[in-house]
């Protein structure tokens, strides 16, 4: 009996799924022993950082496991060669604090603190002098435009012999003072031929402050000026007398300063 031959066709000439026998065995794990460290100067790599991830973390899995490893590969002899490379160089070791710059020590800290309290205390200060000149200036401003005029609490009646020669600097009485006062000022020109005078007030050193025309003298020979002394600024004040012809012409007669007190 004749054998029937084998018809079937072959999976890998068909190109069909291969047998096992044809699959390709993967690669065998990297085992980190001795010989695999001295090999691939593992050693050498791990101190220069070159190592992957992946390679440091086995190498020091393996010198946890075998910790006779770090005697062999003489990892004290090397610390102390480094320790010494540092000290040549003049490097602190890493364990060592590092020396403070200037700004970083604890007097310049505290000096800074004590500068800056005391710029803020000198701020304070000062804006608290401000906040007082503000309001002093806004005081007085209020005053000068309301311009108040205490009332007399008294009439004070004073005789003032003015000088004939020239003006004077010298106050011959001075009104005024706690209290407001009616001052009646009669200045003596009995003396002089005119009867009608131009009275001019000048507050010394600054500025006019009236013009009285055609002030009589009266029967005594005595020209009467009154006024409140609230109504004028403490200081000087000077007065000028001038004679008035019957042309209007004014001619010098006497000079007298006051003073005027608040």
């Amino acid at each position: 009996m004749n054998a029937v031959p084998n018809t079937q066709p072959d999976p890998v000439a068909a190109g069909g799924a291969p047998t096992a026998a044809a699959v390709p065995a993967t690669a065998p794990p990297v085992v980190m022993d001795r010989e695999f460290i001295v090999r691939n100067q593992i050693i050498e790599r791990y101190l220069g950082g070159k190592l992957p991830l992946k390679g440091a973390q086995d190498f020091e899995r393996y010198c946890h496991e075998h910790p006779d490893m770090l005697d062999d590969i003489g990892l004290t002899e090397r610390i102390n060669a480094a320790l010494r490379l540092l000290d040549a160089g003049g490097r602190a070791t890493p364990w060592e604090e590092r020396p403070r710059r200037l700004w970083e020590q604890l007097p310049a800290f505290l000096a800074v603190c004590a500068l800056c309290v005391a710029g803020a205390v000198t701020a304070l200060v000062l804006l608290h002098k401000l906040g007082v000149r503000d309001g002093t200036i806004s005081t007085l401003k209020t005053r000068l435009a309301a311009s108040p005029l205490e009332p007399a609490q008294s009439t004070r009646t004073v005789t003032i012999i003015p000088s004939r020669t020239a003006p004077t600097r010298t106050s011959a009485v001075t009104v005024g003072g706690g209290e407001a006062q009616m001052a009646d000022l009669r200045f003596d020109v009995s003396w002089s031929t005119f009867s009608a005078f131009r009275v001019t007030i000048d507050r010394v050193d600054q500025g006019r402050v009236a013009v009285l025309h055609n002030v009589l003298k009266d029967s005594l020979g005595s020209v009467h000026i009154g006024f409140n002394s609230s109504a004028l600024g403490p200081g000087d004040y000077q007065f000028t007398l001038e004679g008035l012809n019957w042309r209007g012409d004014a001619v010098a007669q006497a000079w007298a300063t006051v003073g005027v007190a608040h």
